[in-house]
């Protein structure tokens, strides 16, 4: 029966509406209707009369007393009823305005797939993990999977290892509650970088990640310089300690060039040298979204040093800057005095322990002098000792558009001249903070 066609009850049941003593080819009144008694009742379900050789589909029970309730309350509601008169044989009969839909259709595979639907979506990703866990034998980490649904999630000295890292990532690629993720120390080399760099491609939810000390080397630069390149959401990657040098350099660089969304990156405490120095200056260059690098704890030094000064002179982005332990000396002290020269954007700038001289100092000075926007300025453990502190302070008195409020000369001990210097400034630059290793004895320096 074609779905929407208009039936009435006598066309459901013709049965009920005949007379059992008739016979067959008599004609008979219902109505006002002519019509003759058919010799086998019409299934409704039937996609044609038994004469056109199609094959009649029985009704259930249910659904033949759905359909004459269905009749039935038309008849008792609707007032008129439109009358046809057909030919005797053709099968037609009168009709009403029940509409049949497709729900009056309900069949036992119907309900057979309701209840074998498929489990509901689990945005945390549980399943996912304790599935991953099981396929690789890896023992699942209770901690995580109670802590799956949390916008922030610390998981560092886990000893997850790389296998244990694969499974973490298969449940986060579809996680919607972690924001900030700490997977600190967990041991889990290139293979496990690369799966967490896989990962960060699927999952649009994470801004936030640290990777430290887990020791990837340059297979693991790699998989994440080739993530930087679609990740849009990440804006924090802590990428410290984990044996990165002039290869995994080539990587990054690329990636910190045309990423436009991390801000902030930590390469700190790894194994860059002079090459790794001039292709990093080259990057950020070039850069325009990076907002605090830090590369403390490196061996940039010489002609990488010089590089990455001049890097950091043509770029307008950049706010903090952590070149701390790496051994700039004379002439990168020269190199940034032209980079703060040029340099419109740079606030906080730590260069401690980079066995900057006396000389060195002076030529820093100069670039200082004219800078308009560094706030913060750490240059503790340097040999420049009281002289080289004079000297920056003196560039900063003198500069009357210095923005200059905070000197950290740590471990580095000053002479009267200095104080006396210092005290001056204070009434021009009242904000102005210094800190220093102290005051050198008059009795001692005499001696």
């Amino acid at each position: 029966m074609v779905v929407g066609k208009k039936v009435t009850k006598d066309s459901i049941l013709p049965s009920v509406c005949e007379d059992d003593g008739d016979e067959g080819g008599k004609e008979e009144d219902l109505g006002g209707i002519a019509s003759r008694p058919v010799s086998r009742p019409r299934s409704l379900y039937s996609r044609g009369s038994v004469d056109g050789q199609r094959v009649p589909r029985s009704p259930s029970q249910h659904q033949s007393i759905k359909l004459v309730h269905q009749v039935e309350d038309y008849t008792n509601e609707e007032d008129e009823v439109e009358e046809g008169r057909g030919h005797p044989g053709d099968g037609q009969q009168q009709e009403g305005e029940c509409v049949i839909g497709d729900e009056d259709f309900d069949t036992d595979l119907e309900l057979d797939r309701f209840h074998n639907e498929k489990q509901a979506y689990d945005p945390t990703g549980q399943s996912h993990y304790r599935e991953a866990c099981k396929m690789l034998n890896v023992t699942p980490v209770s901690y995580f999977l109670r802590n799956m649904n949390q916008s922030e999630l610390n998981m560092m000295h886990c000893g997850l290892g790389s296998q244990g890292t694969k499974a973490l990532a298969v449940s986060l690629v579809t996680n919607t509650s972690i924001l900030k993720l700490n997977l600190r120390d967990n041991w889990m080399e290139g293979m496990g970088a690369a799966a967490i760099a896989d990962m960060l491609k699927e999952n649009c939810y994470i801004t936030e990640i640290d990777l430290s000390e887990n020791r990837m080397g340059e297979h693991g630069a790699r998989a994440l310089s080739s993530m930087l390149l679609e990740n849009t959401t990440l804006v924090s990657l802590n990428l410290s300690g984990n044996h990165l040098d002039e290869r995994a350099a080539r990587h990054l660089s690329p990636a910190l060039i045309a990423n436009q969304k991390l801000q902030h990156l930590d390469l700190s405490h790894n194994r860059f040298g002079d090459m790794a120095g001039e292709i990093l200056g080259a990057a950020i260059a070039e850069n325009t979204a990076m907002k605090s690098l830090n590369l403390a704890w490196n061996c940039v030094r010489g002609k990488g040093a010089i590089a990455f000064a001049e890097g950091l002179g043509g770029n307008i982005f950049l706010r903090t800057l952590d070149l701390s332990y790496n051994g700039l000396g004379k002439e990168g002290a020269v190199a940034l005095e032209e980079a703060l020269k040029h340099n419109n954007t740079l606030e906080d700038l730590n260069i401690s322990n980079n066995r900057i001289p006396f000389e060195g100092a002076i030529h820093f000075a100069l670039g200082l002098k004219v800078n308009s926007t560094l706030r913060i300025l750490k240059m503790s453990r340097n040999p420049m000792q009281s002289a080289g502190c004079f000297a920056i302070l003196k560039s900063v008195q003198a500069n009357p558009e210095s923005a200059v409020e905070f000197l950290d000369f740590s471990d580095i001990c000053v002479d009267q001249e200095f104080e006396d210097l210092f005290n001056s400034t204070k009434e021009t630059l009242p904000n102005l903070q210094v800190k220093h290793g102290g005051k050198i004895n008059a009795a001692f320096k005499k001696s």
